[in-house]
């Protein structure tokens, strides 16, 4: 028995979204046999759509946990603020950086589903503007999948339809309406030929692809002086640094200039976190909230704020390994005045 449903149903919304999914939530039979995720573009703001959804239609309807299985039968909904992925049968949750202006975004939840399940992936783009989720409904189809599009005269914004169906090869359009009675028969169908739906790379590719959600490796180096990217460039035995306004650095140089742009940087967030601590522990004192669950929560924030101000007390306080131009290592807590 697997550990997973063979099919996964991945759904994409944003404005004009809701009533799209409502109808389909409310269409999907008791034993729908696969997982569906829906992610809408919500920001981070509190969501009670699972309780709406949940009133519609037979089938569970949560917001997942980090590190939940994945479980046909039921409908997972991304929460606020939070990137929903799929991966090796579970659910993962980050607060990676905003896709399309979007956290939580369609684009990420596809692209996992198209690499983790191949061809056992459905995908739905539904009412929305501009074009969040079509790059993942294309990986979706170049994997095997099928793609559905909400048709854009159904739709109250049809803007994210429209495009979709100008830039990816979709396999049905239709009203919101009908897709609960089309998703159990390709389901059905999913099912009955045993789809083979690959699992996640693992090793180092695997960390790569979880790259791709985290933003862990930065695109490129940028400059101290303006931000702009930074070309590499060799001279003999040195290594310059250049960016297009003409400021030059050597890799040393380079090394220094971003030292000091952290300590800046980690000074202002050990500033804040200890500002948001006294904040805390200010209303923690107010005597109208003793002994109350406001007061315990207060009192979590505050140990919560003082607890990261100390690690990166930490890291403002530990040595750095600093190479000077002929490789000789030196260790400091400041980059040596030139």
């Amino acid at each position: 028995m697997s550990d997973r449903p063979p099919t996964i149903v991945v759904i994409g919304a944003s404005a004009g979204g809701i009533e799209a999914l409502r109808a389909i939530v409310g269409g999907l039979p008791s034993d729908f046999p696969a997982a569906v995720f829906v992610v809408v573009h919500l920001g981070a703001h509190k969501s009670e759509l699972p309780w709406l959804l949940s009133q519609i239609g037979p089938l569970p309807v949560v917001h997942p946990q980090d590190g939940d299985d994945v479980q046909g039968g039921m409908i997972f909904v991304a929460p606020p603020d939070h990137h929903m992925i799929v991966r090796h049968g579970r659910i993962r949750l980050t607060k990676g950086p905003r896709e399309n202006w979007a956290r939580p975004a369609i684009d990420p939840l596809f692209r996992s589903a198209a690499e983790s399940y191949g061809a056992g992936v459905v995908g739905v783009i539904l009412s929305g503007g501009l074009n969040d989720g079509c790059a993942g409904l294309y990986q979706i189809k170049d994997s095997g999948g099928v793609t559905l599009v909400q048709d854009p005269a159904d739709a109250i914004n049809p803007s994210m339809p429209r495009s979709a169906i100008a830039n990816v090869t979709i396999d049905h359009c239709l009203p919101a309406a009908e897709m609960p009675r089309l998703l159990v028969e390709l389901v059905a169908a999913m099912d009955t030929t045993n789809v083979a739906t690959p699992h996640l790379p693992v090793g180092s590719r695997q960390e790569e692809v979880m790259t791709a959600y985290t933003s862990d490796q930065p695109i490129a180096v940028t400059c101290p002086d303006c931000g702009g990217a930074l070309r590499r460039q060799h001279l003999g035995p040195f290594t310059q640094f250049r960016c297009h306004i003409g400021h030059v650095y050597t890799a040393e140089i380079m090394l220094a200039a971003q030292f000091l742009a952290s300590e800046q940087s980690l000074g202002a967030a050990m500033r804040t976190l200890r500002e948001r601590g006294e904040l805390c522990r200010q209303m923690v004192s107010r005597t109208e909230l003793e002994n109350t669950p406001a007061a315990s929560a207060w009192e979590r924030a505050m140990q919560e704020a003082f607890d990261q101000a100390d690690t990166v007390r930490q890291l403002l306080e530990r040595e750095w390994t600093l190479p000077d131009g002929i490789g000789v290592v030196e260790s400091s807590g400041a980059p040596a005045a030139g």
